[in-house]
């Protein structure tokens, strides 16, 4: 590839017979030199930019990548915690159960201590009437004695 100063510096041989006007060559040479300077600068601006957006593309593709592994941690992380708090429940509620199931017991066995204890009073009960009637019925008939001798 030429640069300007390729152009600017090539001289042609002159010929005396039949050649180019060289000041006609000159100024084109001039004009060619100028349009292909700025060309010149235009091109290597336009490869630093692309060099440029090169990095900058490995950098956002660098966070890109980092973003997605800090997602991929993240979601693991609620994962965990999500089946951390399903496992968490699932002991509270057998403890619950558990507890339930222990009070539960403890009523049945009050219950059927009341139960018994019931039992025990009705029985009781059926004696003492047994007795007072037994008294009430020897009262009558001492009074009806008492009653005979009079």
């Amino acid at each position: 590839m030429f640069t300007p100063l390729d152009i600017e510096n090539k001289k042609f041989q002159k010929q005396m017979m039949n050649g180019y006007n060289v000041d006609e060559v000159d100024d084109f040479l001039d004009e060619l030199t100028v349009e292909y300077e700025r060309l010149y600068k235009e091109n290597s601006e336009l490869k630093m930019v692309i060099e440029n957006s090169q990095k900058d593309l490995e950098q956002y593709k660098s966070i890109e990548k980092t973003l997605q592994n800090t997602l991929l941690m993240a979601q693991k992380s609620a994962d965990d915690m999500k089946k951390l708090a399903e496992q968490e429940a699932e002991q509270i509620v057998k403890s619950a159960q558990s507890r339930v199931q222990f009070s539960m017991d403890e009523i049945t066995k009050e219950t059927e201590n009341k139960r018994k204890e019931l039992i025990e009073l009705k029985k009781q009960t059926d004696v003492y009437k047994a007795k007072m009637e037994a008294l009430l019925i020897s009262q009558l008939e001492l009074l009806k004695e008492m009653k005979e001798d009079d």
